[in-house]
């Protein structure tokens, strides 16, 4: 990949840093992103994989802008109230970012489709809101050998994981939560999230989709970083390949 003029000059703060570079950055424009859920993880997440300059950012979530979201989802405003995310997030990320492609999916990622809907990626971030998509996402990654990005967010708390299940010495997102972790009566909408927190992870999330194209720094996958923001407490975790995981 070859960058231009301009986008020497956008991406100077990024070709400066040692451990990026031309190089990094040209492995940035060559890749392709796929985000699951343009909501409160994804709203920061989008903008920042876009400023990055990813060259293919794929979104999905079948979801329409609500007033409510706003109050966390900072890449809508008023404005898109009752658009589809998707196209909304698109049109923020053009302003943002012309250089790079976006594709719309305005559908519920499944069993049935996940496998087309990530092919070619080279990461996936998941941000998604339920168990049941989560789950579907990492085993569609897992098939594939995709790296996968998960984060998730609850009331003051948050937690950021990168997941490679097919190498020996790493767990999958199966490993870490099991096969049935849902629990339907624990909402966003019955709990409360603070809103601020799922910028943070989303900002940390779009960081290690950087990490993962461009190698900077120690490898993440394989650790878990937990957030308490009641505590003022970040840590991290090693987690334990489950070797009675289904996968």
């Amino acid at each position: 990949m070859i960058l231009s003029d301009a986008e020497l000059e956008r991406y100077a703060r990024h070709i400066v840093l040692q451990d990026i570079g031309g190089a990094g950055q040209a492995r940035l424009k060559a890749a392709r992103v796929v985000v699951v859920g343009a909501g409160g993880i994804g709203s920061p997440a989008i903008q920042y994989i876009a400023a990055a300059g990813i060259g293919r950012l794929i979104l999905i979530d079948d979801d329409a802008v609500d007033l409510s979201n706003l109050q966390r989802q900072t890449i809508f405003g008023t404005d898109d109230i009752g658009q589809p995310k998707v196209a909304a997030a698109a049109i923020a990320v053009s302003r943002l970012n012309p250089n790079v492609v976006v594709e719309m999916h305005a559908v519920r990622i499944g069993p049935d489709n996940a496998a087309d809907l990530i092919a070619g990626a080279d990461v996936v971030l998941d941000g998604c809101d339920n168990f049941t998509t989560r789950l579907v996402v990492t085993d569609a990654c897992l098939a594939a050998r995709i790296p996968l990005v998960s984060a998730a967010v609850g009331q003051f708390e948050g937690q950021l994981g990168v997941f490679r299940g097919w190498e020996a010495d790493k767990p999958c997102y199966r490993c870490f939560v099991g096969n049935d972790p849902d629990r339907p009566e624990a909402s966003c909408a019955d709990q409360g999230v603070l809103g601020a927190m799922t910028g943070l992870l989303g900002s940390l999330a779009a960081l290690e989709v950087i990490r993962a194209i461009t190698g900077f720094g120690d490898d993440s996958a394989g650790k878990l970083l937990l957030v308490d923001a009641l505590a003022f407490r970040f840590r991290t975790i090693t987690l334990p390949k489950d070797p009675g995981c289904t996968c």
